[in-house]
């Protein structure tokens, strides 16, 4: 089998974890990327439950694509699903982007699961931000992975407003 695809909206873009041969930033059309995950494990608990990113329907998501040899697929197929499945949250699906040079491929990607009891819904930013405030986990404070997200996001030149007014009402909560 030829190279394939694997596409990040969040950690994945700037900690892949991954060889790969090539990235460019691509769009997704038809999800969106949204604090829409309760996380038990790594940003809170199931007492005290805090958010991270899934890609949820509608809109669109510019994200990072990684062009992987294809004699690294399974091996770096395991390690996604190692990664992204802890709680099996997410769907592992196979979706059109357009790359920035305008090429369509088709990527692997992590979907949000909305018939998983972890599925947040869409969520206000004021509501998203009551979530976060104060949610830790294994990997740590929920409130510095949302802005340290939002810090990479700008650093790769990516604008997510909603990420942004989440932001600014984590502070005011």
């Amino acid at each position: 089998m030829g190279d394939f695809w694997v596409f990040g909206y969040g950690s994945l873009m700037w900690r892949p974890g991954f060889a790969h041969i090539e990235a460019q930033r691509a769009r997704l059309f038809g999800y969106r990327r949204a604090l829409c995950i309760y996380s038990f494990v790594h940003r809170g608990t199931p007492a005290r439950p805090g958010l991270v990113l899934g890609l949820d329907r509608g809109g669109s998501c510019v994200g990072m694509a990684f062009r992987v040899p294809g004699d690294s697929r399974a091996e770096v197929v395991a390690y996604l699903r190692a990664r992204e499945q802890v709680t099996g949250v997410y769907l592992e699906r196979l979706l059109p982007l357009r790359l920035e040079n305008g090429d369509r491929v088709e990527a692997v990607a992590y979907i949000a699961d909305r018939g998983h009891e972890q599925y947040a819904g869409a969520l206000a930013a004021a509501d998203a931000a009551a979530v976060v405030s104060g949610a830790i986990g294994q990997s740590g404070n929920n409130e510095a992975y949302v802005t340290s997200t939002l810090e990479h996001l700008q650093a790769l030149g990516i604008r997510d407003r909603w990420l942004e007014d989440v932001c600014g009402q984590i502070t005011a909560v």
